[in-house]
């Protein structure tokens, strides 16, 4: 099943789309901060009961995807990455409504999810209603051993 949104094609996938996950997340995560996710990693989540991905396609390619997961009346965003050349165009949004709309389905009444501080997405996090529920000081290590805070961010969707 396929969903429009802004011109966006949304659509469930499997571990047959790792292989564009792993491109998008190529593209659209910064190596210093060392958030892409390896496709074993992946494939890992995806494998474990309640979760799921969400691909979006703008235009003519795959432009992003969303990587989450419910266990029960809790639904986690474990990751959502789109590709720079899709930004601003709406792909970002769609992927969010579309996980927040199947974690409903499926139950959950809250959605939680964790951002790197400095991450252009909290904007689109905070535009969709989450708000700010915690923060992890030096949780994420990037390259060279630096070190980020994590923004823990949750909402109502029940």
């Amino acid at each position: 099943m396929s969903t429009a949104y802004n011109l966006t094609e949304i659509r469930q996938g499997g571990a047959h789309d790792l292989p564009a996950v792993a491109t998008i997340m190529h593209e659209a995560f910064d190596p210093r901060y060392g958030e892409a996710w390896t496709t074993a990693q992946c494939m890992g989540m995806l494998s474990l009961p309640g979760a799921w991905l969400t691909l979006a396609r703008h235009g003519d390619g795959d432009a992003g995807f969303a990587l989450a997961r419910s266990t029960g009346i809790d639904a986690e965003l474990l990751l959502l990455a789109v590709r720079p050349r899709a930004r601003g165009r709406g792909v970002g949004g769609a992927l969010l409504r579309s996980v927040i709309a199947e974690a409903r389905l499926r139950g959950s009444e809250d959605i939680h999810l964790e951002v790197r501080a400095g991450n252009e997405a909290v904007r689109l996090y905070l535009r969709e209603g989450f708000l700010k529920v915690g923060e992890r000081r030096g949780y994420y290590r990037g390259r060279h051993g630096h070190l980020f805070d994590a923004l823990t961010y949750s909402r109502k969707i029940g």
